[in-house]
């Protein structure tokens, strides 16, 4: 199942209306296989996504971001995360369907992440007078703007995305 599941990120990340037989070609499978593990191009696609988003929250959990500390895990987080969006892109813009486990996958990671921001502000990582949850929305922002860079490396994309969260891009003038 996996490698039609690869096949079919490959191929749909180039055409996202290729068909079965074109998916089941990039597998090396006959087309009777594909159709006997997934019933419809739907199903294929739900799979697709369902797996992205398990992948996605083994990557989370793989950084051990409740107790690396704070910088490690954040960067840890940061570069796993992305090496799944670099690799199943077209299922990772797929995993936020309507699907109640994709839904509540993604749910727990952001409460994951907000702990973790909190943990990083009581280090002194961040900054006492952040406001988190705008901080875990520009991250966010960050990975997904990162994860476009499909050629980059993962971990020199974490590198510098983690450095710009933590250290911005400006010369610290303020507006006043």
């Amino acid at each position: 199942m996996r490698t039609i599941l690869a096949a079919a990120e490959r191929v749909l990340s180039r055409n996202p209306t290729a068909s079965m037989e074109q998916i089941a070609e990039a597998a090396g499978v006959a087309r009777t296989t594909v159709h006997r593990r997934f019933s419809s191009r739907d199903a294929l696609v739900a799979a697709l996504a369902a797996w992205a988003t398990q992948r996605f929250a083994e990557a989370v959990k793989a950084a051990n971001p409740e107790s690396a500390p704070p910088l490690v895990a954040l960067y840890q987080v940061t570069a796993n995360v992305l090496r799944v969006k670099l690799d199943w892109s077209f299922a990772m813009s797929l995993a936020l369907t309507t699907d109640p486990e994709a839904a509540k996958v993604h749910a727990e990671i952001e409460e994951g992440c907000d702990r973790l921001f909190a943990r990083a502000r009581d280090a002194g990582v961040i900054r006492a007078d952040v406001d988190l949850h705008w901080a875990r929305r520009v991250y966010y922002a960050l990975i997904h703007e990162a994860a476009r860079d499909r050629d980059a490396d993962a971990d020199a994309l974490a590198v510098r995305l983690v450095d710009t969260l933590l250290r911005g891009v400006g010369t610290g003038q303020t507006l006043t």
